[in-house]
């Protein structure tokens, strides 16, 4: 496993992180979901992204629950914050009150004395910047979060954070989590260059675009029974990849990648972290098999050649 530092920051995480979102107390019961935990763990992942919001907190509770076995000093464990927790005109947002409050129920779920990674889920239009960076600054201070970062921001919204914690002399921002793959490429031109220059490693996550980047989708078939897009009540996401001509595409990477003797899936991956801005990639696993093969990821080297052909394939298909 390599293992790099979250931006900046002088802290360690794995190049394959393990995420929770549509899986873990979901479509995933607890036993498979601690399975799937202690596996990862092994193969040297110490590096797992969970949020408040993914199944109404019931997520948090059973990834701190499989992470028991344990030491905490052992991992690097991020949540978020932002969504919805209840009906309540509060109960949402970046303000200093849904911080606190859901930081301290965040706490209590994962049954751990702090957050290593406490991460803004969204952009709150509503909450000025200056009272987001005080509060986190305040959780840091206190020593309930040891890190902050935000997750799907724009490269304005993050700048403006990062200017704005320098002049309150706060703690900064060390990572961002969007959505980065083949396919979807979007915060090359702007976000990372803004990124490198202020020390703020990307904390990815859909690597394998929804899992159409490991091949399982076929043009002019119907979606597996059992995957996500065969799910209608989880497959928003992926409905706008699960076109012909973008999986036709795919099977061609599906050739190419076994050329080299590793799967889509460890190609996809290879590829994403071979961006150097790239902290970690988040995988989501239903199966501890699916976790022994995208770890090996962490070992395949794409040389030149390859990635002008992955381009060549994607020609037309690639949002920027």
């Amino acid at each position: 496993m390599e293992y790099r530092r979250l931006g900046r920051a002088g802290v360690k995480v794995s190049s394959i992180a393990l995420g929770s979102w549509l899986t873990y107390s979901q479509s995933v019961g607890e036993d498979v979901t601690t399975r799937c935990v202690h596996k990862a763990y092994e193969l040297g992942v110490n590096f797992f992204d969970t949020a408040n919001v993914y199944n109404s907190g019931e997520a948090e509770k059973v990834v701190g629950q499989a992470l028991k076995a344990f030491p905490r000093d052992s991992y690097v464990l991020a949540t978020k914050v932002f969504f919805p927790m209840g009906d309540g005109p509060n109960d949402k947002g970046l303000s200093r009150k849904h911080i606190m409050e859901q930081c301290h129920a965040s706490l209590k779920r994962l049954g751990t004395d702090y957050i290593d990674l406490y991460q803004c889920h969204r952009y709150d239009p509503e909450t000025p910047i200056d009272e987001v960076v005080r509060a986190l600054d305040d959780l840091v201070t206190q020593g309930k979060v040891l890190y902050v970062g935000v997750s799907e921001w724009s490269a304005a919204q993050i700048s403006d954070a990062v200017h704005t914690a320098r002049a309150l002399n706060a703690d900064p921002i060390v990572s961002n989590q969007p959505q980065y793959n083949m396919l979807n490429r979007r915060i090359e031109n702007e976000i990372i260059p803004l990124c490198e220059r202020e020390g703020i490693g990307q904390v990815v996550f859909s690597p394998l675009a929804q899992g159409v980047l490991t091949g399982k989708y076929r043009p002019n078939e119907q979606p597996p029974a059992g995957t996500r897009a065969a799910n209608n009540e989880i497959n928003y996401f992926i409905n706008q990849l699960m076109q012909d001509r973008i999986l036709e595409a795919v099977q061609r990477l599906k050739d190419l990648a076994a050329e080299g003797g590793y799967t889509l899936a460890q190609l996809a991956l290879a590829w994403t972290l071979r961006q150097k801005n790239v902290s970690s990639a988040i995988i989501g696993a239903s199966r501890p098999e699916q976790i022994e093969e995208n770890v090996k990821a962490s070992d395949v080297h794409l040389s030149s050649d390859v990635l002008e052909r992955i381009d060549a394939i994607l020609e037309g298909l690639i949002s920027y």
